[in-house]
Protein backbone atom coordinates (compact mmCIF):
# COMPACT_ATOMS: atom_id res chain seq x y z
CA UNK A 1 0.00 0.00 0.00
CA UNK A 2 2.83 2.40 0.85
CA UNK A 3 4.53 1.73 -2.45
CA UNK A 4 1.29 2.50 -4.23
CA UNK A 5 0.88 5.88 -2.52
CA UNK A 6 4.56 6.57 -3.00
CA UNK A 7 4.23 6.01 -6.74
CA UNK A 8 1.10 8.12 -6.79
CA UNK A 9 2.90 11.04 -5.07
CA UNK A 10 5.77 10.78 -7.54
CA UNK A 11 3.34 10.82 -10.47
CA UNK A 12 1.55 13.90 -9.13
CA UNK A 13 4.87 15.65 -8.45
CA UNK A 14 6.04 14.90 -11.99
CA UNK A 15 2.77 16.19 -13.48
CA UNK A 16 2.93 19.41 -11.44
CA UNK A 17 6.55 20.02 -12.45
CA UNK A 18 5.73 19.92 -16.16
CA UNK A 19 5.57 23.31 -17.87
CA UNK A 20 2.04 24.54 -18.33
CA UNK A 21 0.71 24.84 -21.84
CA UNK A 22 -0.10 28.49 -22.49
CA UNK A 23 -3.76 29.20 -23.20
CA UNK A 24 -4.03 30.99 -26.55
CA UNK A 25 -5.84 34.31 -26.55
CA UNK A 26 -7.50 36.32 -29.29
CA UNK A 27 -7.18 35.33 -32.95
CA UNK A 28 -4.73 32.53 -32.28
CA UNK A 29 -4.44 28.81 -32.67
CA UNK A 30 -7.36 27.92 -30.39
CA UNK A 31 -9.71 30.22 -32.28
CA UNK A 32 -8.57 28.82 -35.62
CA UNK A 33 -9.09 25.24 -34.42
CA UNK A 34 -12.57 26.06 -33.12
CA UNK A 35 -13.57 27.74 -36.37
CA UNK A 36 -12.32 24.78 -38.38
CA UNK A 37 -14.22 22.42 -36.10
CA UNK A 38 -17.41 24.36 -36.76
CA UNK A 39 -16.92 24.72 -40.50
CA UNK A 40 -15.47 21.32 -41.36
CA UNK A 41 -16.72 19.19 -38.46
CA UNK A 42 -20.13 20.17 -37.15
CA UNK A 43 -21.56 21.46 -40.43
CA UNK A 44 -20.78 18.40 -42.60
CA UNK A 45 -21.69 16.07 -39.74
CA UNK A 46 -25.21 17.51 -39.71
CA UNK A 47 -25.94 16.01 -43.13
CA UNK A 48 -25.22 12.41 -42.08
CA UNK A 49 -28.03 11.96 -39.51
CA UNK A 50 -30.36 14.06 -41.67
CA UNK A 51 -30.06 11.68 -44.62
CA UNK A 52 -30.15 8.63 -42.33
CA UNK A 53 -33.34 9.90 -40.72
CA UNK A 54 -34.91 10.35 -44.15
CA UNK A 55 -34.04 6.74 -45.00
CA UNK A 56 -35.63 5.58 -41.74
CA UNK A 57 -38.84 7.43 -42.64
CA UNK A 58 -38.86 5.75 -46.03
CA UNK A 59 -38.19 2.36 -44.51
CA UNK A 60 -41.20 2.66 -42.19
CA UNK A 61 -43.47 3.71 -45.09
CA UNK A 62 -44.21 7.21 -43.86
CA UNK A 63 -46.50 8.01 -46.81
CA UNK A 64 -48.93 5.29 -45.71
CA UNK A 65 -48.69 5.90 -41.95
CA UNK A 66 -48.20 9.35 -40.41
CA UNK A 67 -48.07 10.82 -43.92
CA UNK A 68 -48.16 14.46 -44.92
CA UNK A 69 -48.62 15.79 -41.40
CA UNK A 70 -45.33 14.41 -40.12
CA UNK A 71 -43.46 15.15 -43.35
CA UNK A 72 -44.57 18.79 -43.15
CA UNK A 73 -43.20 18.94 -39.61
CA UNK A 74 -39.88 17.63 -40.94
CA UNK A 75 -39.82 20.42 -43.52
CA UNK A 76 -40.56 22.93 -40.76
CA UNK A 77 -37.71 21.61 -38.63
CA UNK A 78 -35.25 21.85 -41.52
CA UNK A 79 -36.30 25.46 -42.06
CA UNK A 80 -35.81 26.18 -38.35
CA UNK A 81 -32.30 24.75 -38.54
CA UNK A 82 -31.58 26.33 -41.92
CA UNK A 83 -32.14 29.92 -40.76
CA UNK A 84 -29.24 29.86 -38.24
CA UNK A 85 -27.04 28.12 -40.82
CA UNK A 86 -27.63 30.83 -43.41
CA UNK A 87 -27.07 33.56 -40.83
CA UNK A 88 -23.81 31.93 -39.78
CA UNK A 89 -22.61 31.74 -43.37
CA UNK A 90 -23.44 35.26 -44.51
CA UNK A 91 -24.19 37.55 -41.56
CA UNK A 92 -21.92 39.26 -39.06
CA UNK A 93 -22.20 37.63 -35.66
CA UNK A 94 -23.81 40.12 -33.29
CA UNK A 95 -26.55 40.01 -30.63
CA UNK A 96 -29.28 40.05 -33.29
CA UNK A 97 -27.85 37.00 -35.07
CA UNK A 98 -27.04 35.14 -31.85
CA UNK A 99 -30.47 35.91 -30.41
CA UNK A 100 -32.13 34.64 -33.58
CA UNK A 101 -30.07 31.45 -33.34
CA UNK A 102 -31.03 30.92 -29.69
CA UNK A 103 -34.73 31.39 -30.44
CA UNK A 104 -34.54 29.12 -33.51
CA UNK A 105 -32.82 26.42 -31.45
CA UNK A 106 -35.54 26.60 -28.81
CA UNK A 107 -38.31 26.40 -31.40
CA UNK A 108 -36.51 23.53 -33.14
CA UNK A 109 -36.33 21.58 -29.87
CA UNK A 110 -40.04 22.11 -29.23
CA UNK A 111 -40.90 21.07 -32.79
CA UNK A 112 -38.78 17.94 -32.37
CA UNK A 113 -40.95 16.89 -29.42
CA UNK A 114 -44.06 17.53 -31.49
CA UNK A 115 -42.58 15.48 -34.34
CA UNK A 116 -41.98 12.45 -32.13
CA UNK A 117 -45.50 12.68 -30.70
CA UNK A 118 -47.04 12.74 -34.18
CA UNK A 119 -44.78 9.96 -35.48
CA UNK A 120 -45.45 7.53 -32.64
CA UNK A 121 -49.21 7.85 -33.09
CA UNK A 122 -49.25 6.23 -36.54
CA UNK A 123 -45.78 4.93 -37.33
CA UNK A 124 -43.28 2.64 -35.67
CA UNK A 125 -40.28 4.66 -34.53
CA UNK A 126 -37.32 2.32 -34.12
CA UNK A 127 -34.70 2.87 -31.37
CA UNK A 128 -32.15 3.61 -34.10
CA UNK A 129 -34.32 6.43 -35.43
CA UNK A 130 -34.71 7.84 -31.94
CA UNK A 131 -30.93 7.78 -31.56
CA UNK A 132 -30.56 9.59 -34.88
CA UNK A 133 -32.97 12.25 -33.60
CA UNK A 134 -30.64 12.90 -30.67
CA UNK A 135 -27.86 13.88 -33.09
CA UNK A 136 -30.20 16.15 -35.05
CA UNK A 137 -31.18 17.90 -31.82
CA UNK A 138 -27.71 18.18 -30.28
CA UNK A 139 -25.67 19.28 -33.31
CA UNK A 140 -27.40 22.68 -33.71
CA UNK A 141 -26.96 23.34 -29.99
CA UNK A 142 -23.29 22.35 -30.25
CA UNK A 143 -22.72 24.72 -33.15
CA UNK A 144 -24.43 27.63 -31.36
CA UNK A 145 -22.49 26.96 -28.16
CA UNK A 146 -19.13 27.01 -29.96
CA UNK A 147 -20.15 30.09 -31.94
CA UNK A 148 -21.08 31.86 -28.71
CA UNK A 149 -17.66 31.03 -27.23
CA UNK A 150 -15.94 32.34 -30.35
CA UNK A 151 -17.91 35.58 -30.17
CA UNK A 152 -18.19 36.03 -26.43
CA UNK A 153 -17.83 39.78 -26.87
CA UNK A 154 -21.10 39.73 -28.80
CA UNK A 155 -22.81 37.67 -26.11
CA UNK A 156 -21.80 40.35 -23.60
CA UNK A 157 -22.98 43.02 -26.06
CA UNK A 158 -26.60 41.98 -25.46
CA UNK A 159 -26.61 44.54 -22.68
CA UNK A 160 -24.35 47.04 -24.45
CA UNK A 161 -25.13 50.31 -26.18
CA UNK A 162 -23.72 49.66 -29.66
CA UNK A 163 -26.48 50.65 -32.13
CA UNK A 164 -25.24 48.07 -34.66
CA UNK A 165 -25.83 45.13 -32.33
CA UNK A 166 -29.45 44.80 -33.52
CA UNK A 167 -28.73 45.22 -37.23
CA UNK A 168 -28.39 42.49 -39.83
CA UNK A 169 -24.98 43.13 -41.36
CA UNK A 170 -22.78 41.22 -43.84
CA UNK A 171 -19.64 39.55 -42.57
CA UNK A 172 -16.50 41.66 -42.43
CA UNK A 173 -14.42 38.66 -43.47
CA UNK A 174 -16.46 36.55 -45.83
CA UNK A 175 -16.07 32.80 -46.03
CA UNK A 176 -14.51 31.47 -49.20
CA UNK A 177 -16.88 31.18 -52.13
CA UNK A 178 -15.90 27.56 -52.61
CA UNK A 179 -16.83 26.66 -49.05
CA UNK A 180 -20.16 28.51 -49.15
CA UNK A 181 -21.03 26.94 -52.50
CA UNK A 182 -20.19 23.50 -51.12
CA UNK A 183 -22.41 23.96 -48.05
CA UNK A 184 -25.30 25.37 -50.08
CA UNK A 185 -25.00 22.47 -52.53
CA UNK A 186 -24.88 19.98 -49.65
CA UNK A 187 -27.98 21.54 -48.05
CA UNK A 188 -29.76 21.21 -51.39
CA UNK A 189 -28.59 17.67 -52.04
CA UNK A 190 -28.83 16.19 -48.54
CA UNK A 191 -31.68 18.20 -47.01
CA UNK A 192 -33.95 19.92 -49.53
CA UNK A 193 -34.09 17.17 -52.16
CA UNK A 194 -34.69 14.13 -49.90
CA UNK A 195 -37.18 15.84 -47.60
CA UNK A 196 -38.86 17.55 -50.54
CA UNK A 197 -39.21 14.14 -52.18
CA UNK A 198 -40.64 12.76 -48.95
CA UNK A 199 -43.25 15.51 -48.74
CA UNK A 200 -44.15 15.11 -52.42
CA UNK A 201 -44.51 11.34 -51.95
CA UNK A 202 -46.77 11.81 -48.92
CA UNK A 203 -48.99 14.38 -50.68
CA UNK A 204 -49.27 12.16 -53.76
CA UNK A 205 -50.28 9.16 -51.66
CA UNK A 206 -52.78 11.24 -49.71
CA UNK A 207 -54.42 12.46 -52.92
CA UNK A 208 -54.57 8.97 -54.38
CA UNK A 209 -56.17 7.71 -51.20
CA UNK A 210 -58.72 10.53 -51.28
CA UNK A 211 -59.60 9.77 -54.94
CA UNK A 212 -60.02 6.06 -54.21
CA UNK A 213 -62.42 6.82 -51.35
CA UNK A 214 -64.31 9.32 -53.48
Amino acid sequence: MKSFFGSLRETVATWRSRPRIPVPRGSDELEVITRRFLLYGVMPLWFVPAVTDYLMHRRTDIEHTSGTRESAIHALMMAEAGIPVMLGLFARINPLVLGTMYVAAGIHAATALWDVQVATEDREVHPMEQHIHSFLEVLPLTAIAFLSCLHWDQVRAFTGDDPDRWKLLPKRERLSGRYVASIVAAVGGFIVLPYGEELFRCIRTQRRSARSRG
